[in-house]
C-alpha cells in the first residue's frame, strides 16, 4: 500500500501566494489600528505581520498535512475548526509576544489578561480576524480547485470515450471493404485472393496491438500503412504505386492510432481507382518551421478534387466517411492545435494534410 506525500496539494507557487495575501491583509489592519490611535505604525504593522503570518502558517501547513489524503485540501470534520483554533492560539501567543516585545512591553500572555485589556483583546481579535478570513479563503479555494479537477477529468473521460467509438466505426469500415474485395478475388483470382489475405491478417494483427493505447509512434503508423498499402496493392496491382516518406527525426513522434490509414484509403478510394491507369500515392512527414508542430502529407495524382466542395472533409455522409473520422479525433484530442485541409494539386490530384503537435521521445 503506498502512501501520500506529507504535503500531497502543496504547490509552491500558491503557497507563497497566500503568504503575500495574509501580509497584505496585515498591512490593511495594522493601518486601520494606526489611524483609529491603537499606536504607531511600525509597531501595528510588526504586530499584525508577526500574528498574521504565525497564524497562516499554521493553519495552511497544517491543513496540507492533515488533508494530504483527501481530494479537497482541507481538514474534513472537527479537525477544521480545530486546526483554526490552533492557528488563532498559535497566532495570539507567539505573534502577540514578538508584538509586545517589540513595543517593549516583556509582560508574558495569559487568557485573563486577554480577555481584560484593550491590548490583549485587540491581540485575539486581530487573529481571529486574519485566521478566519484565510481559512475561508484556503477552503473555498480548495473546492474550487477539485471542481476544477473533477471538470477535467469528465472532459478527459468524455473525450477517450468518443474516441473509442469513432475508432469502433472507422475499423468495421474498412474491413468490410477489404473482405467485399476477397470475394471478388477468390472467384477470379485465387492466389491474388491468398496474397491479399496474408496482408490482411499482418494489418489485423497490426492493428489489434495499436489499439490498446490512443497514441502511438509515427514509425508505428506508418508500419501499419504499409501493410495496408500492401493490401491494396494486391487487388489494383501495377494500378497503385506508393512512395512512404519518414524522417529518422520524427519516426518517434507521437500521432493518434490509425490516422494515416482513412486518409489514404479516402485518397485511393477517390483519387486513383476512378482513373483506368491508376496512380501513386506519396505520404510523407516532417517538421514545421519552428518545430512545434507535425506535418502529414498524403498526396495522390488522381482524379483531384473536381467538382467537389473546397472543403471536402467537412461534406458529411458516407462518401468521406474516413475524412469525418479524422477530422473529429483530431478536434476531440487537439482542439484548435490541430487542423486537416484539403487541396486539389496544381499538377493534378490532391493533396491532404494534417497538422498537430509535434510530441517526440514518449512513445516506443
Amino acid at each position: 500500500m503506498t502512501h501520500p506525500p506529507l504535503l500531497a496539494h502543496f504547490n509552491a507557487r500558491t503557497f507563497a501566494l497566500h503568504g503575500l495575501c495574509t501580509a497584505v491583509l496585515c498591512c490593511l489592519i495594522a493601518l486601520t489600528l494606526q489611524t483609529v490611535g491603537q499606536g504607531g505604525w511600525d509597531a501595528q504593522l510588526v504586530y499584525s505581520l508577526a500574528v498574521g503570518l504565525i497564524s497562516w502558517l499554521v493553519i495552511d501547513l497544517g491543513r496540507l498535512l492533515l488533508a494530504r489524503h483527501q481530494a479537497v485540501a482541507w481538514p474534513s470534520g472537527w479537525r477544521g475548526p480545530v486546526l483554526v483554533l490552533a492557528g488563532i492560539a498559535a497566532g495570539a501567543l507567539l505573534g502577540g509576544a514578538i508584538g509586545r516585545r517589540y513595543r517593549g512591553d516583556a509582560q508574558p500572555f495569559s487568557l485573563g489578561r486577554a480577555l481584560t485589556s484593550p491590548d490583549g483583546l485587540t491581540t485575539l481579535a486581530l487573529t481571529a480576524a486574519i485566521s478566519i478570513a484565510m481559512c475561508l479563503v484556503l477552503f473555498h479555494r480548495g473546492k474550487a480547485q477539485e471542481l476544477q479537477r473533477a471538470m477535467v477529468q469528465s472532459q478527459r473521460d468524455a473525450a477517450e470515450a468518443r474516441l473509442k467509438l469513432l475508432e469502433a466505426q472507422l475499423e468495421p469500415h474498412m474491413v468490410f471493404n477489404t473482405l467485399a474485395n476477397l470475394r471478388v478475388l477468390i472467384a477470379s483470382d485465387a492466389p491474388r485472393a491468398e496474397a491479399m489475405l496474408d496482408h490482411f491478417i499482418a494489418y489485423l494483427r497490426a492493428t489489434l496491438d495499436g489499439s490498446r493505447a490512443p497514441q502511438h509512434a509515427l514509425r508505428t503508423e506508418y508500419a501499419r500503412l504499409a501493410d495496408y498499402l500492401a493490401l491494396m496493392a494486391v487487388r489494383m496491382g501495377a494500378r497503385l504505386r506508393y512512395q512512404l516518406e519518414l524522417p529518422e527525426a520524427l519516426a518517434g513522434a507521437a500521432v493518434p492510432a490509425l490516422l494515416l490509414q482513412p486518409l489514404v484509403e479516402n485518397a485511393i478510394r477517390h483519387g486513383l481507382e476512378p482513373q483506368i491507369a491508376g496512380g501513386e500515392i506519396v505520404v510523407r512527414a516532417r517538421a514545421t518551421q519552428d518545430g512545434r508542430q507535425l506535418l502529414l502529407e498524403v498526396l495522390d495524382n488522381g482524379a483531384g478534387l473536381a467538382a467537389e466542395p473546397p472543403d471536402i472533409a467537412a461534406v458529411p455522409g458516407q462518401r468521406h466517411f474516413g475524412l469525418e473520422q479524422v477530422r473529429e479525433r483530431l478536434l476531440t484530442l487537439y482542439g484548435s492545435q490541430a487542423q486537416l485541409s484539403l487541396q486539389a494539386r496544381a499538377e493534378g490530384g490532391t493533396r491532404c494534410s494534417v497538422i498537430l503537435p509535434l510530441q517526440t521521445g514518449s512513445t516506443p
